[in-house]
């Protein structure tokens, strides 16, 4: 498929598993696409498998001026802007102690903020006046399954991605008449790098819960990037789409009553 083709795209994060995963997806479908991430080395490798397809870019999510230096270069670069992919998430060492509102320290809180909201704010300030002048569009954020339900940690990170679920419909709403379409994603549990550094091992508490019978991958976001990047979705602007397996189609208590009905047969 040629859906993106002629198309530019800046993906943020992108030398992560999601991120890489996505690059190399809009890649195929035609785009052009600027690798963007703070891990300079890891980014042009990306772009390297890429080809001339793509350019790799460092940029700080906490850096205003780096951001608009981004979305710059990827216009001085490729000469227009159509999808701006915001994936970039704060994975600093001390996510452990992202927990309770009463335990967090005030700095990680701000520090998730700004990285995890701030910076997808800034890159569509910035992002979305080139779009304009180009025809339109289409923003696609990265949130999670955290946005929308409550967890025994990790406050600050489900926080910041239920502000981006808001964020995209505002700026859904605000720019629909420019013709630029703004959606985020939603995913569940997905096997990147991050998820094996994280220590976790056990599988079988997600599998109780998750509807499908593997877990997710990198290229199931990918997927679901492409096409909201693409003409397929041009009427769709300022939803979630939540891939994730089917963990949030269902009751809590779903995975407790299959085991009791089980253990009754």
């Amino acid at each position: 498929m040629n859906r993106l083709e002629e198309k530019v795209a800046i993906v943020t994060g992108g030398a992560g598993g999601i991120g890489s995963a996505t690059a190399h997806r809009l890649a195929r479908e035609g785009a052009r696409v600027v690798v963007a991430d703070i891990a300079q080395e890891a980014a042009a490798a990306v772009a390297s498998q890429i080809g001339d397809a793509a350019a790799a870019r460092r940029f700080d999510a906490q850096d205003e001026a780096s951001i608009e230096a981004l979305v710059d270069f990827a216009i001085s670069r490729f000469g227009r802007l159509d999808i701006l992919h915001n994936n970039a998430a704060y994975v600093g060492a001390d996510l452990a102690h992202d927990t309770r509102v009463t335990d967090i320290p005030l700095d990680l809180w701000r520090t998730t903020f700004r990285i995890n909201l701030d910076a997808y704010f800034l890159a569509c300030r910035f992002a979305i006046p080139h779009m304009v002048r180009g025809g339109g569009g289409s923003i696609i954020n990265t949130s999670s399954g955290s946005a929308f339900v409550g967890d025994i940690a990790r406050v600050a990170y489900g926080s910041s991605k239920g502000a981006i679920v808001s964020m995209t419909r505002y700026i859904a709403t605000q720019h629909a008449r420019d013709n630029i379409r703004c959606n985020a994603i939603a995913p569940g549990l997905i096997l990147t790098q991050a998820f094996a550094n994280s220590g976790q091992t056990d599988l079988s508490p997600f599998m109780k819960q998750i509807l499908s019978p593997r877990v997710g991958e990198p290229d199931d976001i990918a997927a679901a990037v492409a096409y909201l990047a693409s003409d397929d979705a041009a009427y769709v602007t300022g939803t979630v789409l939540h891939v994730d397996g089917g963990l949030s189609a269902h009751q809590p208590y779903v995975a407790d009553f299959e085991a009791m009905m089980a253990a009754a047969e």
